[in-house]
Formats: C-alpha cells, structure tokens, sequence
C-alpha cells in the first residue's frame, strides 16, 4: 500500500487525526479575512463585464499579420473605447468593444478595415444590444438563486437545516472568493465564467456532502454513549474523508491547471480563460471551504442543542474521573492497607506482584502448596 493510502486508512480508523473542529476559530479567521480581501476588491475594481452583460459589438477578422497590440491601438481610435482583442487560431483578430450600437458599428467596421488594410467583407460584426445583456445578467442571477434554494431544500430533508446552512455558508464563500479574485485579476466575465460558477458549486456541494453523510452515519444514537462529544465525531467525519477530498481535488486541479496555464497562458485562447479561472480557483476554495468551513460550522451549531451540551458535559466528566484514577495509584501513600492497593491496581492494572493475603508487608510470599 502507498504512503498515501496507508494514511488515509489511518486516519479513517482514527489511528491519527488532526483536530480541524478543534481550531475552527482559526479556520474561520482566514476565510474572514479572504472573504474580507475579495470584497475589497470587488468595490475598488469591480468586475470586467464582457460585452455579453453590457451590450457591444464583436469583429471577427481575416488572416493577417498586425499584431494584438497595434489592432488594440487601431479599434480603441476608431471606436472611442477601449478594446478586447484576440488572436485567433485562423490568423485572425477577435476584436469585441462594448458600448456601441448599429450605426456606430458600421463607421468603426469601415476604419478598422482601413487600418488593418483589407476589405469590409473580411470582417464580420455581431452586436449585442445592452437589453440583451441585462436579461442574461439577470438569468444569471435568477439561476444562481433557484441553485441556492434548491440545494438548502435538498440538503434540509436529506439531513437537516444546519447542515443545509453550513453548506450554504460555504457555497456563499466560494462564490465570493471567486468573483473577488476574478475583480482583482481584471479577467473579463463571460456566460462561460457563469456556467465556471455553477460547475464549481456543484462539486464543493458534493465535497461536502460526503462528509455530512459520514458525519450523519456516526452521530446516530450519540447520545446513548459518553465517550464522545459531537465535535470529536464530527472531526474525525472530517479525517476520515480528508485523504479522499484531497485527491479528488488534485485530480480535478490538474486538468483545469492545462487550461488556465497552457491554454489560456502559453496558447493565447482567450475563452479559456473564462472558464478555467473561475474553476480552479472554485475547486480549491470549495475543497477547503467543505474541509474547514461546513463542518465545523455544523459542529458549532449543533453544540448548542441543550441535549448536545449535556452530552458534552458527561463526557468531560467522564474523561476527568478517568483522569484522575489514572494518577491515583502513582500519588498513594505507603500508609494505605493493602486493599486500597487492590482496588486501585484494579482500575489500572497491578504495579507490581501483589503480597499474599494475610502476610506481612515486606515479606517474600514463597511459593504455595
């Protein structure tokens, strides 16, 4: 067995654990301050809409051999606005300028064929009106609504609503560092960036219903014990499915990495780009949001029930009592009979041979006949 998967048997026989209910203040602080760090970035910069929000005109061109910066240069002059080109695997230029109607796409058509140096035929114009645009912002934000209720619906009756708003919390998370990182990195948004949103959302949903199932398996009857609290089941929930989470997200990183890096960085394929940022930053901040964020939170609240409060309390009861007859035999005065002895070697087994009855301390007990 590898390394790897001789750990994840380990810690899903709680053999070893690492205590992430343990330090979820610690979790909690630096999803706080990232959240903190998107919004920001959110108000400062705000998103790059691309014109399929705002509303625009695409130019499609030809092959030919001026360069995305000059052709940046020449529709910016000819349109009045800043543009957005591309080069295409064709040779051509995708030039897309937002703000422009019908009559102005025609003049900045006929300039933009002037400076490039070939005929008007060889350039198609697709425009999109800003009403458009709108009304897929707004189906954008209306899916991404039903998604939310949806899942807190599902998640509500398949297990119950704190996990269903843990899980809520953390998809809000995910979504909030994503769209922040996406304003900080001024990457434009597409339909293709909406479809990157919800394709994440779908998987930190189920990263984290795997460990609610597992969670939700070994709470039953927990109060019928006194040997853990929630928290410490819901930890090693946590453990037990840590090795799994962390390779299905590897796995899931590395092609969506191809995307981001050599597709979209080495290739130039801009579209990539829409996509596969808002996936890989996605998929990592869902595998960590399902880890330290989901449930700890169930933990938190479910440790406010006042049967889960009486449970923890017999159970520090408990392990304090065992505490101490632990260090009872060790902290005994010689003074004691020998039947304070027996009574406490019986807890924690014998310290040494035990004398015979009726002899004195001190005195060999010689063999028996």
């Amino acid at each position: 067995m590898s390394k790897l998967g001789n750990l994840g048997a380990r810690l899903h026989r709680g053999e070893i654990s690492y205590d992430f209910v343990g330090k979820r203040k610690i979790w909690y602080g630096i999803s706080i301050l990232i959240t903190i760090t998107a919004i920001v970035g959110l108000a400062v910069r705000g998103l790059n809409m691309g014109i399929d929000f705002r509303g625009g005109a695409v130019f499609t061109t030809g092959k030919t051999s001026v360069s995305v910066t000059q052709a940046e240069t020449y529709a910016s002059r000819a349109a009045g606005h800043d543009a957005v080109v591309q080069k295409l695997g064709t040779g051509g230029l995708r030039i897309q300028i937002a703000g422009m109607d019908t009559e102005k796409s025609d003049a900045t058509k006929a300039e933009l064929a002037k400076d490039l140096n070939m005929s008007t035929e060889s350039i198609a114009a697709d425009l999109v009106g800003p009403s458009w645009g709108d009304q897929i912002a707004n189906k954008a934000w209306e899916g991404l609504g039903i998604f939310m209720v949806l899942v807190v619906i599902y998640l509500a009756i398949a297990f119950e609503w704190r996990m269903a708003l843990a899980a809520l919390v953390a998809l809000i998370h995910d979504i909030t560092i994503t769209t922040g990182i996406y304003a900080l990195v001024g990457f434009e948004v597409t339909p293709g960036t909406v479809i990157g949103l919800l394709t994440i959302l779908g998987y930190s949903l189920y990263d984290t219903v795997v460990v609610f199932d597992s969670l939700k398996e070994q709470t039953k009857d927990i109060t019928k014990q006194t040997r853990f609290t929630y928290s410490d089941i819901a930890n090693r929930s946590i453990n037990g499915t840590l090795v799994r989470s962390i390779n299905t997200t590897i796995v899931a990183l590395l092609p969506v990495a191809g995307l981001l890096f050599i597709g979209g960085g080495f290739l130039g394929a801009g579209t990539l780009n829409d996509i596969s940022l808002s996936l890989f930053v996605g998929l990592a901040a869902g595998a960590y949001s399902s880890i330290f964020i989901a449930t700890p939170l169930v933990a938190d609240l479910k440790e406010r029930e006042p049967q889960m409060k009486a449970l923890k309390k017999r159970v520090l009861a408990k392990r304090a009592q065992a505490a101490a007859q632990d260090e009872q035999p060790e902290t005994m005065d010689d003074d004691y009979g020998d039947e304070h002895e027996d009574a406490a070697a019986a807890v924690v087994g014998p310290r040494h041979q035990p004398a015979s009855r009726g002899r004195g301390r001190g005195r060999p007990s010689g063999k028996r006949r």
